[in-house]
């Protein structure tokens, strides 16, 4: 990944650089694939029933790791155009921070999803425990605006459905709908925005959360989407989101940090998670807006975030996370998450190896 190095406050990464191989080397990548060339589907039936849901999912502030961006296009990690192509390193950043017992759960498409219950179910095989139960799994719905097309702002259910979440028993059901006011493609949106009314009413039916991303979009000269990151933009989007479907008691919001956060979260009832955004390499800068994010209202109850904590810099996407759960679960600073990472850097990267190469 060809990001700067930068040192900010006691933050030292020094030489460090995280290798996805020594945690998830490709010999256990393959046996996923050797489990899905076999009797797959009898292995998942029996994971997705058995699994053991959280008693209380949502009485405390969330650690909520985001990975549906592929399905949609977004692959790209600073300057590489297909990072998050590479399934892979994709898929063992997200076992290094989700086997963390302080991470609450993962929202995710139906590949990801699966591909870690067939790695769950190798793991308890030899002995290992199950990492999925208890972790709260968010079902991603509506990924079909794809990212440079020119009807992005239309952007249908081609992931999880509310039945296929429901059948599967997952959690809760995420959906996304970008706001263009300006152009043409307004209509788009507004097809969107109705698409994710009726998903929220279906999990309104049978009392099921949905974590809505609403965001207000601007298109440039070069016809890319780029997020209007100002209190104002975001308020109004609020409004619009929080009135979507017949009850809104169910409505999570997915909301990017904006300066005057404070009257953002004043613009609904509704619990806020803070997302992430792309990659910028340094992982100080998302311990930031979450400890002021959380500070801005309380019914502000964590980040769902994806990108700056799974592809860190060159850091370690567990410590990162670890480091997370300390400003969201305990109400720590910055300082001391910077502590935490530099104290636990590198740390555990037997978790998988021990169990499978022991």
């Amino acid at each position: 990944m060809a990001f700067k190095r930068s040192i900010n406050n006691n933050y030292d990464i020094g030489s460090y650089k995280f290798e996805t191989k020594l945690f998830f080397p490709e010999d256990i990548f393959y046996k996923i694939i050797e489990v899905r060339l076999s009797n797959v589907n009898e292995i998942l039936e029996e994971e997705y029933k058995n699994r053991v849901k959280r008693k209380y999912p949502w009485n405390k502030n969330l650690v909520m790791i985001a990975a549906d961006h592929p399905a949609r296009g977004v692959t790209k990690i600073g300057q590489n155009n297909t990072e998050m192509g590479d399934r892979h390193e994709y898929l063992g950043r997200i076992l290094r921070v989700l086997t963390l017992d302080h991470v609450d759960g993962i929202m995710t498409t139906p590949d990801i999803m699966d591909d870690l219950f067939i790695m769950n179910y190798l793991f308890k095989q030899l002995g290992g425990k199950s990492f999925l139960d208890t972790k709260i799994l968010i079902g991603s719905t509506n990924r079909g605006g794809l990212l440079g097309s020119p009807y992005e702002m239309y952007d249908p259910v081609t992931a999880y459905t509310i039945d296929d979440i429901r059948k599967l028993k997952l959690d809760g059901a995420k959906m996304m709908v970008r706001l263009d006011f300006e152009t043409k493609m307004a209509k788009y949106s507004q097809r969107t925005l109705v698409l994710c009314s009726k998903m929220i009413r279906r999990c309104n039916e049978s009392k099921l959360p949905s974590f809505i991303e609403a965001l207000p979009v601007t298109r440039d000269q070069d016809s890319n989407y780029t997020v209007n990151k100002n209190a104002e933009s975001m308020i109004k989007t609020i409004g619009i989101a929080t009135a979507l479907g017949g009850g809104s008691v169910n409505t999570w919001l997915k909301v990017p940090y904006v300066d005057k956060f404070e009257s953002v979260a004043k613009s609904a009832t509704n619990p806020i998670l803070i997302l992430g955004g792309e990659s910028t390499g340094n992982p100080i800068d998302l311990f930031k807006i979450l400890e002021m994010g959380l500070a801005a209202g309380k019914n502000v109850k964590g980040c769902l975030a994806g990108r700056n904590v799974l592809y860190p810099g060159d850091d370690d996407p567990r410590a990162v996370a670890l480091s997370i759960s300390g400003i969201i679960h305990d109400k720590n600073n910055t300082d001391k998450a910077i502590k935490i990472l530099n104290n636990n850097r590198g740390r555990q990267m037997d978790v998988l190896t021990s169990k499978f190469n022991p």
